[in-house]
């Protein structure tokens, strides 16, 4: 069974950070507003990243880091810009 970290941009631009073991119905729950919190009123929703992981330990782990990181470094994740997520790893003050 696979598990997912995903990423929503959400209406208003800003993004949600989430994991699941079903990206289609999770994603059908959050654009229908059946999850509510924060992207209940911002719908609608749109899926900019996904990565799957062999464990729900392991995607929840992804989660809460990601959830930690700036806009502009969750950006250069969702773009694959592995040099600018290390940069910004090293230099906190511009997460």
């Amino acid at each position: 069974m696979a598990f997912y970290a995903y990423i929503l941009k959400c209406i208003d631009g800003s993004y949600y950070v989430g994991h699941t073991d079903n990206i289609e119905q999770r994603l059908s729950q959050h654009q229908s507003g059946k999850i509510s919190g924060y992207t209940s009123t911002r719908l609608p929703v749109e899926l900019v990243w996904l990565e799957s992981f062999n464990s729900r330990d392991a995607a929840f782990i992804a989660e809460r880091k990601i959830k930690g990181w700036s806009r502009n470094k969750k950006e250069a994740l969702m773009r694959c810009d592995w040099q600018k997520v290390s940069a910004l790893s090293k230099n906190r003050q511009d997460n």
